[in-house]
């Protein structure tokens, strides 16, 4: 099987396995207990909050362990909310974990802005410095797409956020991006910075939000006060242990490279074929979008994987959900964007692998063609 949706998720690495299991079975000490045991396992916690700042090319600020992106996404945002005349900015690429809650915050009453995304992909700056004020507490923009790859300029939203809002919080949902492409959140300046271990082949159900101060936000809900009082309940120390063992392992400009050659090749074979459309938004090499002319996505998913190949069809939290707001709203018709799969790779991938999935992938639209002519 040849696995194309890597942007859902990723396969964890074998050594994370092993972590996993050394912390909940043999070292399983809760990390909030008095035991000298509980406190070697407290203090592995901060040695991964390190390793994961040093990864993010953080001079200051810390991380809060949770449970994954939403979690994080939902954190940041309802933990940036104030009481008062404030306005909230999002983007309409947003995941659904981040555009939910902005619809949730608008049927709340609160005053929320949509900036639409330009044909490129990316979030129109202009729309952007039309809508960003005095009144901005929060502006929340993903990192990069992941329904197109298409890489958003943080540092020209934080910039234009200095001259505009100077007391306003950048959220970056950096899910796709976090040890995938080579970035710095000093560089990009944001306030806040949200990622998901399954994404870069950690475990499921474990991720984080960077937070540059932890008096930015408020805790969205009470308990033991772990986490900085931010996010409590006991933290799942062997997912938190599993994912420092894939962050050590991945080379992100060594897996980068490795990715962009992956795509070059898979595009060259795809794109010969008459009738398969190739969106690259020159964004992550990671991901990308085919659309099949003349045959439903859905239908090449499934054809696709009866000769095992998987590809997606966008995020796997709303692939359920009739169309594409993503596509629709950087300008794709109904039928291209019914017709449109979701393509993306992973750094441990072989040319071979990658070749080949191109040539099933040619041969199946071919196939299904004249099945439906």
């Amino acid at each position: 099987m040849i696995f194309l949706d890597n942007a859902g998720t990723t396969s964890m690495f074998k050594e994370c396995v092993e972590t996993y299991s050394f912390y909940a079975c043999d070292n399983f000490y809760n990390p909030s207990a008095v035991s000298r045991k509980s406190a070697f396992v407290h203090a592995k916690l901060d040695e991964v909050r390190r390793d994961v700042l040093k990864k993010l090319g953080a001079v200051k600020g810390s991380v809060i362990f949770t449970g994954g992106a939403t979690e994080s996404n939902n954190l940041a945002i309802y933990g940036a909310v104030k009481n008062g005349d404030f306005e909230y900015v999002f983007s309409s690429g947003e995941h659904p974990s981040v555009y939910n809650v902005a619809k949730a915050l608008e049927l709340e009453g609160k005053k929320v802005h949509f900036v639409n995304l330009d044909k490129d992909g990316r979030v129109n700056l202009s729309e952007l410095e039309k809508v960003v004020n005095n009144k901005t507490r929060l502006i929340s923009c993903m990192l990069v797409s992941n329904e197109t790859g298409a890489i958003n300029d943080i540092k020209k939203i934080v910039e234009l956020k200095n001259q505009l809002a100077p007391k306003a919080l950048v959220h970056v949902d950096a899910v796709q991006g976090f040890m995938k492409i080579p970035f710095s959140v000093e560089d990009l300046g944001a306030d806040m910075l949200s990622f998901s271990a399954h994404k870069f082949h950690g475990p499921k159900g474990v991720g984080g939000l960077y937070v540059r101060s932890m008096q930015l936000i408020k805790n969205i809900f009470d308990g033991g006060g772990q986490e900085f009082g931010l996010r409590s309940g006991t933290e799942n120390v062997p997912g938190i242990m599993a994912m420092q063992t894939a962050l050590l392992k991945i080379d992100v400009k060594e897996n980068y490279k490795h990715v962009s050659k992956l795509k070059e090749k898979f595009n060259e074979i795809v794109g010969q074929e008459s009738g398969i459309k190739v969106l690259d938004f020159l964004g992550s090499p990671y991901i990308e979008v085919l659309i099949f002319s003349g045959v439903k996505g859905e239908t090449m998913l499934h054809a696709l994987e009866e000769k095992g190949v998987i590809v997606g069809l966008g995020s796997a939290c709303s692939a359920k959900k009739a169309g594409n707001r993503i596509l629709e709203n950087i300008g794709y018709n109904k039928d291209e964007i019914l017709s449109s799969c979701r393509v993306s790779f992973n750094a441990y991938m072989s040319e071979s692998e990658i070749e080949e999935a191109g040539k099933i992938i040619a041969m199946v639209y071919k196939d299904m063609l004249k099945r439906l002519s």
